[in-house]
């Protein structure tokens, strides 16, 4: 069993829903990511997803497509990736990792050493957001072969058909996108995810999580009333890149520990 699938279970037991905040590796300094992933589990995180830099992130918006070029231009890449989850790991070998981004990345690292090393480093799934999954099943296998998660994407205009794919492969959970565009973009109408989300668990039998548009407390509790799990990113990512170094991690925990308050209220 995952530790993905183990810290759902322990949730679902508890009536509780999971927080999962998203950062991008090396933001908003390139030496704070561990610093920032332990205050973040500690204040209530349930899941990290951490951001994979990339120089064309097309299903991000302005606030995480600047993330990533201060990464970039940092030298972060994908052996400081694991090279953060590896130090993570020395102090919590608990809360989940996911890694998420592009595949040009893993396919310039290759895939079956990428895997290897995220195992060996500590990582427990993977969202890779061009890897639809009809053309990835050989990947998705060597995650299974090493108890690694692959997550996937499904958005408002998933037809079933793309819905029963995505069950057939995912593990871990599945990411609901609730917007039409990029992160960060729009109003979140939660009418329409608690519309949708008992569509998707007629394909999918994994945890629902939603992202896109939760920007507050409020928005969360909301969401949470029809999900498995809420995903935020672009406002915390925004809350941080104006933040001096020494004040990131304190910043990252307030945030979410109000959303946790609300999400167990």
């Amino acid at each position: 069993m995952s530790r993905i699938q183990a810290t759902f279970e322990r949730l679902a037991a508890q009536g509780r829903k999971a927080l999962i905040p998203f950062v991008h590796t090396g933001d908003p300094y390139p030496d704070v990511t561990v610093e920032l992933m332990l205050a973040m589990a500690r204040a209530g995180a349930d899941v990290i997803e951490l951001g994979v830099p990339f120089s064309d992130p097309m299903a991000d918006g302005p606030v995480i497509q600047r993330a990533a070029e201060r990464a970039l231009k940092a030298g972060i890449g994908m052996r400081q990736v694991l090279a953060d989850v590896r130090r993570f790991r020395d102090s919590d070998n608990t809360t989940p990792v996911v890694l998420m981004g592009y595949a040009n990345p893993i396919e310039r690292y290759g895939q079956a050493r990428f895997v290897a090393d995220a195992k060996a480093a500590g990582v427990d799934g993977v969202l890779v957001v061009d890897y639809p999954p009809e053309e990835c099943e050989a990947f998705a296998g060597l995650l299974h072969a090493q108890d690694m998660d692959p997550i996937f994407l499904l958005a408002p205009t998933s037809t079933d058909e793309r819905m029963a794919r995505v069950g057939k492969v995912a593990r871990g959970y599945v990411y609901y996108v609730s917007l039409k565009g990029v992160t960060g973009a729009g109003h979140l109408n939660t009418a329409a995810v608690a519309e949708m989300i008992p569509r998707i668990r007629r394909h999918v039998a994994v945890p629902v999580g939603v992202g896109f548009g939760i920007r507050d407390a409020a928005t969360a509790r909301a969401v949470a009333d029809h999900s498995d799990a809420v995903v935020i990113g672009s406002r915390l990512v925004e809350l941080l890149e104006t933040q001096p170094r020494d004040n990131v991690a304190n910043t990252a925990a307030q945030f979410i520990r109000e959303i946790r308050a609300a999400l167990d209220a």
